[in-house]
Order: structure tokens, then sequence, then C-alpha cells
């Protein structure tokens, strides 16, 4: 078996084991490692303003937006995404590296391969990211992360506290608040995002979480 189809053979094995439904096994049955840009659209999906539909091309400079009840996933480089309804996210960046997603509003998980300094920018947090797995639901006073797996420095925006760390298997999420708490980096439970959906995330770039993460029992 080549190693394409070794991967999609183990990605399609795990994500039955999570339990994902039939809808998005066929997508990942059509996953091609090597495409760029919007990989599925569910409702109102704007890239630059303009609608969006599978195919079209997301790079660095650019700007999604998504709908009240929309989902996008989409590919820049080496990373992944995959954004709830009603968000709104700027990607940063040159040839096809992002080195910046400022989440400006709303829910965004993300897959993030090599390469040189990475950063999630919100309202509230400066998240530098290295060969990560992470989700991050942005608002106006308050952020949380999900550091899915691997390794993080998180610090408010104005610098007033900051944490650095690994994780495994979604070990350590945060709320990572404004100004106006005395406790700015506090710890969260896990939400809105799933193993499968990770898992997904990765094979749209030809690759598995690690080995780490693929052994964790689910949690939640």
């Amino acid at each position: 078996m080549n190693p394409p189809n070794a991967l999609r053979r183990r990605t399609l094995i795990a994500l039955a084991g999570a339990g994902l439904a039939l809808p998005m096994l066929r997508v990942a049955l059509a996953q091609d490692g090597n495409a760029q840009g919007i990989r599925r659209a569910r409702g109102t999906v704007l890239v630059n303003g303009r609608k969006a539909a599978p195919g079209d091309s997301v790079r660095p400079g650019d700007r999604v937006t998504t709908a009240r009840g929309a989902l996008a996933s989409f590919v820049i480089g080496q990373d992944a995404f995959l954004m709830r309804g009603s968000s709104n996210a700027e990607f940063e960046g040159a040839d096809l590296l992002v080195n910046v997603v400022r989440l400006v509003t709303g829910k965004l998980l993300g897959v993030y391969g090599q390469g040189g300094p990475r950063r999630i920018e919100t309202a509230t947090a400066t998240i530098g990211i290295r060969g990560t797995g992470g989700y991050v639901e942005a608002q106006r006073s308050r952020t949380y992360f999900c550091l899915c797996y691997g390794t993080a420095d998180v610090s408010t925006n104005d610098g007033a506290a900051n944490e650095s760390y690994s994780t495994t298997h979604h070990d350590s999420p945060r709320y990572i608040y404004g100004a106006d708490r005395s406790r700015r980096i506090v710890p969260a439970r896990v939400s809105n995002h799933t193993d499968a959906e990770l898992i997904m995330l990765e094979a749209l770039v030809g690759r598995s979480p690690p080995q780490g993460f693929m052994d964790a029992p689910q949690k939640y």
C-alpha cells in the first residue's frame, strides 16, 4: 500500500473509531493532501468579501468570514483550518506560509505544520505556536484556547500574564481575559471541538496527529 493510501486508511479507521458522522467520512475519503484553498463550504462563506466555494483559493493576506450557521474547511500551505459560523479571521504571511492568524471574532480550529514563528492573535491574547493543533474562540473580553497537542506560548496582549506549556491530548485549555480581571489566564474545560475534526484537518495536508495524541483516550 502506498503512503497516501496508508494514511487515508489510518485516518478513516481513527475517524470511525471517534464516531465521526458519515458525511465527514466521505470528505476524508476524498482528501488530496496537495490541494489548497477551500475544501468544504456549508452556508455562506466569504473570502475577501466574495462568496467562496470548494476549490477557491485562500492565501496569506486573505480574510475569511462565515455567516451564522456556516462552516468552512480550508488549507493554506501546510496549515489546515475549520471555521465555524459567525467567525471572521485574517491570515498574514508570505507565499503559502501563514505567520499570523488574527481571529477577530468566532471559532477556529487549526493544525499547523513546521516552519517559522507562528502566532494567533485575538482581542485579549497572543499565542505563539510550534507544530501544534489548537482551537480558539475569540470574544471581545475573553479568549478560549485549547492546545490540543504541541507547544504554545500564551500571553495577554499587554504582557501582564503569560504561560508556556506543551500538551499531548487537550490537557490544559485556558481562558485569557482582558485587563478587567486580576487573574488573566485561568483553566478551562475542553469544548466545541473533537478529535475527529483534528484528524480530518491533518488528513487535508497529508498528515495525522502525533502518535501520543492518537494513543490517548478521548476524554470528552
